[in-house]
């Protein structure tokens, strides 16, 4: 599964060729939890509250990189890293 950013802990994945809604999945520690890119909200699984938060506010900034990711991912093309949260 293509790692698309990383930052404070946080890793930021999104599959290849997957079911829409258009997702990304977000990793800390043992928790991880699926995002849906727009509307941008959670789908399944749980953080905890501050690193859900930061999940947000970094996909809030990406929307457009995510969407182009996604969309490059499921035609089988190669993603773009996706600056981190700084």
């Amino acid at each position: 599964m293509p790692e698309l950013s990383r930052f404070l802990g946080i890793v930021i994945r999104m599959y290849s060729r997957e079911h829409n809604p258009p997702h990304f999945q977000a990793y800390y520690g043992e928790y991880e939890a699926s995002f849906s890119i727009e509307p941008l909200d959670l789908i399944e699984g749980k953080l905890p509250p501050r690193i859900h938060g930061l999940v947000i506010e970094w996909a809030s900034m990406h929307i457009k990189e995510l969407k182009d990711n996604w969309d490059k991912l499921q035609k089988g093309q190669i993603f773009k890293k996706i600056d981190p949260l700084v």
